[in-house]
This record gives structure tokens, sequence and C-alpha cells, in this order.
């Protein structure tokens, strides 16, 4: 599935991932491909994503939105 992390400023990433894991308003929640249509307000945390290399990458956000379509998830956030 295709991932966009977007801030106000620039694209934190964008590529290819197998699986996005969220701090969620009310918890954590994971995103695989083929997920329903959702949207979801994101609180202060870390996004943790497996790439389609397999590899774990973190990201730290203050907040923000996701919303998964289409097998593709964007996150705006701060």
């Amino acid at each position: 599935m295709q991932l966009d992390i977007i801030t106000p400023d620039t694209t934190v990433y964008t590529g290819k991932v197998n699986l996005v894991q969220l701090p969620g308003k009310d918890g954590s929640f994971e995103i695989l491909s083929k997920h329903a249509p959702l949207i979801a307000v994101l609180k202060a945390g870390k996004i943790k994503i497996v790439d389609s290399d397999k590899k774990e990458q973190f990201f730290e956000v203050k907040g923000g939105v996701v919303e998964v379509v289409n097998d593709r998830v964007l996150v705006l956030s701060e």
C-alpha cells in the first residue's frame, strides 16, 4: 500500500509499505494492505512503518489525522 506522511512544511515519507502502526486518540492501531476506508485522529507518539524491504522505521508526531482509502494511507501531522 502507498503511504504519505505530510507536515505543513514538508513531505516526511512517501513510499510503499506493508504495515503502518499509528498512535490513535483512543489507542494504538495498525493498518495493513486492503484495509477498509478509515479516518482517525492521532495523538502525540510514534508512527511505526514496515516498508516493502521489511525494514522498520519510526517517525515522531505531535498529533494529526490519518485517512485510508483505496490501499492508500495519508497522514497529515505536525
